[in-house]
């Protein structure tokens, strides 16, 4: 089983979850902007995926630099308790496979979580190809 937690708002998201569905895989998709985060959550998968909060802190196109999270002396607690009250301060997109957990950015960080890569050449919503026959090579 796949889990992606998806922004469906986010370009780079949904080329991931275009991926995973591409290899065969049909993922459970969590929308966390509506679901929302919890502390032992976010804790579990930034540990499984060998993240901190603050490697997992969304710094581009987030409020966190309004919300002074950039700044030194921000603890790893303080930037949880904003990753809960605003979800949108958490890095995407986040997928959990039998394979690890991996914060998939660039979106093909997700080929390494999959058991089937998706046959040969294929778009990304940008129009940018990636060659699929090269990355199993690699």
């Amino acid at each position: 089983m796949i889990v992606i937690h998806h922004n469906p708002k986010c370009g780079t998201s949904r080329n991931v979850l275009a991926f995973i569905r591409a290899s065969g895989v049909e993922p459970v998709i969590i929308d966390y902007l509506q679901e929302g985060w919890t502390r032992p959550q976010l804790l579990a998968l930034f540990a499984a995926a060998g993240l901190t909060p603050r490697q997992a802190l969304r710094d581009k196109r987030s409020p966190a630099e309004e919300m002074g999270l950039l700044a030194q002396g921000v603890t790893d607690d303080d930037l949880l308790d904003a990753m809960i009250r605003h979800p949108v301060l958490v890095n995407r997109p986040i997928v959990c496979s039998p394979k690890g957990v991996r914060l998939c950015r660039p979106s093909e960080t997700v080929f390494d979580l999959l058991d089937n890569l998706p046959n040969g050449v294929i778009r990304k919503e940008d129009g940018q190809i990636v060659n699929t026959e090269t990355k199993a090579r690699a």
